[in-house]
């Protein structure tokens, strides 16, 4: 009888609980936190549950359930949460990340070596990795776990500003993943499943380690510390170990950081000056603005403001730049490897980025020099979640023109200021907003009849977007003006106001897409629309004998589409390869001249003329530009890398002279003036010593470039309807080697590099009249082939270093008179070759003496004196040669810029 009431009492028992766990639940949350969740599962059901209520910390829910069963309930509430769960009679154990197995895989006790359960073999790993301390597990772990890699994103901060730190390198321990934070502090991390210790590094702020147990992605945020000895270290920090690791060839990444340590002339920091000290990067001479980069042309570089064009990037006629060292946070030039996403230039992208406002406290910076004083303040408005930069800078120079013992000067002025600001705020972990507005202004007088006056003005918008942990996307507008104006006033009725100017407007989408470990996906499209005013000239007076004159407008429209895959084909072979298709269009309204075929271009051989309408597409240009590198290591320390880029530019630079000038013009191409086109082939050995401190690389390259624009002799460039007749289009080709020695810390700290280039010029065509040099090449007015440059730091103490740089250059091709002649009567000069001969070779010592204020916590404002002698060796260093004929005799004469040494001090402060 008892058997029996046993069997009964079983069958009941087993019936129950069948009955429990298939039990119909109907129910329904709205935004309902999961601890109440589970508080109503347990009222409405026969279960108790058991678990933690921090696991639910701020989780909410809201879904709904229609006669589910007990386990359908759980997995949609837990389903997007790190919770798993386990039923075992009327109790419901809950666990944060973990999984309770019902029961053993099968061969487990016969063969661990193969199991499947990769949770044994990951807490294994604590003793062999030697981990100590707080072990935080990301993911979710479940019974079909397989996948080796997993994804861990966030976003690193500075724990005392909450400030986004960018370009913060996050990688496992053993450095065989890692990325680099963007300009919002985010990454993106593929680590194998298991344990691991994630590291952070970036000079100037503590290195930090945490260790964690990944069984699924997840995400993982940072907060660290600045270091002590951010402003001891050398400005150059590429993002570490990119120079052996990436497969980017020619690319230099500035730290602004540091820069107040390097002696420049008249104690004004100039990110753009130290920028020149690296191998590829050049200018004409002293007071030169603009860049040579790679034998290219100064204007084949593309140098954005955040994402902005700043097409004169140079106050004072060159001699300053135009940027604000206290507010600009970054600097990457790109002289090869140009990612797919930039386009419209030849040579090279200079990607200036402003630094982010400080989200916790106000603050700010500040300095005075004998010429310029600069002062930037930060600040939240939002606390933790937006924050506004803003600098100004002025210079109070006219007393340097008025000590000069020159009486043509002391009537002379020169003055400058610019401003930006930047505004950032954060509305959640997925979207971030930030725009800038950026504004300069110039004024000089050299001589007492003419005023000149230009300024830029640029505006940007940037949305990011997060859409998941693979996912991401950014929405760019920007707008770009740059103009002149000059005002002449004499006394002959000849009083003018002439005026030039370009703006621009671009649109832009990005996307990222992280498929998986071995292919990293961006890809996006632009378009940009140019509106340009070549030139207006009216009378000031009613006595002026100038007559109105307008020139027609340009517009011209530019788009893009582009995508890049960076590809790890094994650990050694990485491959970056990158399309991007870009199209141009000529509008209208604009008449264009047509000219007869083989007859030299001018008023007489104009055969018609075409007439388009408003926003009609007068001349449409385009191509594919190919962007692919590759990178191979040789031992974990040693790479070699490989680049090839094609690149198209639609819009040009006019100027007579060797350097470029704030009162050249730009143009755009048209019916009669084709884009410029370039191929350019890298090649480059990387190696890296002592931890990644000493960095050394040797690069070769070759450039050819197509429909690169020059001038007839005598070209009148302003105010010409006809343009097209003053300009010649022809080949150009440059090549060279580029060697770099880098120590990035210590007391000794610094770089030393050199460079072997050249850069030609081919003008040749069938009329003789459009034909330079017989057709052959000729050197460029910027080639310079050999270039020497050393920065070096030495910290004697924590308060006090001594810097010093020194540089040594070819002098750039000239042309000489070589014979004479006479005709009717009349002396005629006869020149060389174009550029066949060279002025004297440049050189410059350069020594500073940095002195810190004390290292006192609790001050005020923390300060900083710099006290530099620029051209110590006192050189006369010619900046340009030229010949005057004085009484039959043809004199050679030079102009120097600094012929004896500069001394300066400047005073900083932050607080």
């Amino acid at each position: 009888m008892i058997k029996k009431y046993f069997y009964i009492v079983c069958i009941l028992f087993c019936h129950v609980l069948y009955a429990q766990n298939n039990q119909s639940i109907t129910i329904a949350f709205d935004n309902t936190p999961l601890t109440e969740v589970v508080n109503q599962l347990e009222e409405i059901t026969n279960y108790q549950f058991f678990f933690q209520d921090e696991w639910f910390k701020d989780q909410t829910i809201t879904v709904s359930f229609d006669n589910a069963t007990i386990h359908q309930v759980l997995k949609g509430v837990f389903n997007q949460s790190s919770i798993n769960y386990y039923i075992t009679d009327d109790r419901i154990i809950l666990t944060n990340n973990s999984f309770i197995y019902s029961s053993l895989p099968d061969g487990f006790f016969d063969n661990q070596s193969n199991q499947e359960d990769k949770s044994a073999v990951f807490y294994n790993e604590y003793e062999s990795k030697n981990i100590t301390g707080e072990v935080i597990t990301i993911g979710k772990q479940n019974e079909n776990s397989s996948q080796d890699y997993y994804t861990i994103t966030g976003i690193v901060k500075n724990e005392s500003t909450n400030e986004p730190i960018q370009n913060l390198v996050i990688s496992t321990n053993n450095k065989a993943n890692y990325t680099t934070t963007n300009s919002n502090g985010y990454f993106s991390l593929e680590v194998p499943a298991g344990i691991n210790i994630i590291e952070t590094n970036l000079l100037g702020y503590e290195s930090t380690t945490k260790n964690v147990l990944v069984y699924g992605d997840g995400s993982l945020n940072f907060e660290v510390l600045e270091g002590a000895e951010q402003l001891d270290e050398v400005l150059i920090e590429a993002k570490k170990d990119d120079n052996v690791k990436t497969a980017v060839v020619g690319v230099t990444t500035i730290d602004v950081a540091g820069i107040k340590n390097i002696p420049v002339v008249l104690g004004e920091r100039d990110i753009l000056k130290i920028a020149t000290t690296m191998p590829g990067v050049k200018t004409a001479g002293e007071g030169s603005s603009g860049f040579n980069v790679r034998g290219g042309r100064t204007d084949q570089n593309l140098i954005l403001l955040d994402n902005a064009v700043i097409y004169s990037p140079s106050h004072f006629l060159g001699f300053f730049s135009a940027l604000n060292p206290f507010t600009t946070g970054s600097l990457d030039i790109y002289k090869a490897s140009i990612p797919a996403e930039y386009g419209g230039r030849l040579s090279s992208v200079f990607d200036i980025r402003t630094k982010d406002g400080n989200q916790t406290k106000f603050s700010g910076e500040g300095s005075i020099g004998p010429v310029t004083a600069n002062l930037s303040v930060e600040t939240p408005v939002f606390k933790e979640k937006s924050s506004v930069i803003a600098g100004f800078r002025a210079t109070y120079s006219d007393w340097v023109l008025k000590a000069i013992d020159e009486e043509n000067l002391k009537n002379s002025e020169a003055s400058f200021y610019d401003g930006i600001v930047k505004y950032k705020h954060r509305f959640n972990e997925k979207n971030t907003l930030q725009t800038s507005f950026y504004y300069s202004n110039d004024k000089f007088s050299i001589t007492s009849d003419s005023v000149f006056k230009y300024n830029n003005r640029l505006a940007s918008l940037k949305w990011d977007h997060t859409f998941n942990d693979k996912n991401k996307a950014e929405v760019i507008l920007v707008n770009s003006q740059y103009k002149y104006n000059i005002d002449y006033e004499a006394d002959a009725n000849r009083n003018f106001d002439f005026g030039y100017k370009i703006n621009e407007t671009q649109l832009k989408l990005n996307f990222d897409y992280f498929y998986n470990k071995k292919h990293k996906f961006k890809y996006g499209i632009s378009s940009k629309l140019y509106h340009i005013n070549p030139g207006t000239i009216e009378p000031t007076d009613g006595n002026s004998d100038i007559e109105y004159k307008s020139l027609e407008k340009e517009k011209g429209l530019e788009s893009a589409i582009y995508i890049a895959d960076l590809f790890e084909i094994t650990d050694r072979l990485l491959l970056d390869l990158g399309i991007r298709y870009s199209f141009y269009a000529s509008l209208g309204p604009t008449t264009v001249n047509i000219y007869e075929d083989g007859k030299p271009r001018n008023p007489s051989t104009i055969i018609d003329q075409e007439t388009y309408g408003n926003n009609a597409f007068a001349k449409t240009y385009g191509g594919p530009e190919f962007r692919l590198s590759l990178r191979y290591f040789l031992a974990p320390e040693l790479s070699v890398k490989a680049a090839y880029n094609k690149t198209i530019q639609y819009i040009h630079l006019l100027s007579n002279n060797t350097t470029e000038s704030p009162i050249d013009t730009w143009k755009l191409s048209d019916f009669n003036t084709k884009p410029q086109k370039a191929d350019q082939y890298s090649l480059g050995l990387y190696k890296n010593f002592d931890a990644g401190n000493i960095e050394i690389s040797l690069e070769g390259y070759y450039k050819r470039m197509t429909d690169i624009l020059d001038y007839k002799v005598g070209a009148d460039l302003i105010l010409n309807e006809n343009l097209e007749q003053e300009l010649l289009q022809g080949e150009g080709k440059a090549y060279g080697v580029e060697f770099l020695i880098k120590k990035k810390k210590g007391k000794l700290n610094g770089w030393l590099g050199y460079s072997y280039s050249r850069s030609f010029v081919k003008l040749e065509s069938s009329i003789d009249e459009e034909t330079i040099n017989n057709g052959d090449f000729f050197p460029a007015n910027y080639d310079k082939p050999h270039d020497f440059t050393t920065v070096l730091n030495y910290k004697l103490t924590h308060r006090f270093s001594f810097s010093a740089n020194f540089t040594y250059q070819t002098g750039r091709p000239v042309t000489y008179p070589i014979g004479k002649y006479i005709i009717a009567n009349e002396e005629q000069v006869v020149y060389s070759d174009r550029n066949q001969y060279r002025i004297p070779d440049y050189y410059r010592l350069d020594l500073g003496l940095n002195i810190e204020g004390n290292h006192k916590i609790k001050k005020l404002a923390h300060s900083f004196w710099n006290i530099s002698v620029f051209n110590v060796l006192g050189r006369n260093n010619p900046y340009s040669v030229f010949f005057v004929n004085e009484n039959g005799k043809v004199q050679a004469y030079q102009t120097s810029i600094f012929a004896v040494p500069v001394p300066t001090i400047t005073y900083n402060f932050k607080f």
